[in-house]
């Protein structure tokens, strides 16, 4: 065989591929590439349209979450978590604004606001004020989140 001949192989090889992909059922030169190229710009909207739906998704997502908040009992108070993938200014001064409102003594806690936020506290029941419990807790620190908005 020829180099002609091998080249003329090789390329009908590759068409028969290109058809194969593109799942063109033309037989000619010609046409197999016209399929390829209607192909190819399909491939191209379904990427613009997948890349919109996930740049949506993770707008939404970023708008709609809320901060995570956890609170367990403990034996004389509440260990009370915050997570936020935002940060906003004053978030910790209404947090804590909440704990007095509801008598809480913040008796530990750790706090970081860089870029996201997280507040681990212990809160300690005042003497007077033994009747609250993990869930008025967390409406009040969410309250007070929300109302930063």
């Amino acid at each position: 065989m020829d180099s002609n001949e091998r080249k003329k192989a090789a390329m009908q090889r590759k068409l028969q591929q290109l058809r194969s992909v593109t799942n063109s059922s033309a037989m000619n030169k010609a046409s197999i590439i016209v399929d390829a190229t209607r192909y190819i710009e399909e491939l191209k909207q379904k990427e613009e349209g997948l890349s919109s739906e996930i740049e949506a998704a993770e707008s939404s997502i970023s708008q709609d979450e809320l901060p995570k908040v956890t609170v367990e009992t403990l034996e004389k108070g509440f260990l009370i978590n915050v997570f936020s993938e935002r940060n906003c200014p004053g978030m910790l001064v209404a947090i804590l604004d909440a704990f007095e409102e509801l008598g809480l003594d913040v008796l530990d806690a750790r706090v970081s606001c860089e870029d996201t936020f997280q507040l681990e506290a212990v809160g300690g029941e005042s003497e007077e004020n033994d009747s609250i419990d993990a869930q008025v807790v967390k409406q009040a620190v969410l309250q007070a989140i929300n109302s930063m908005d």
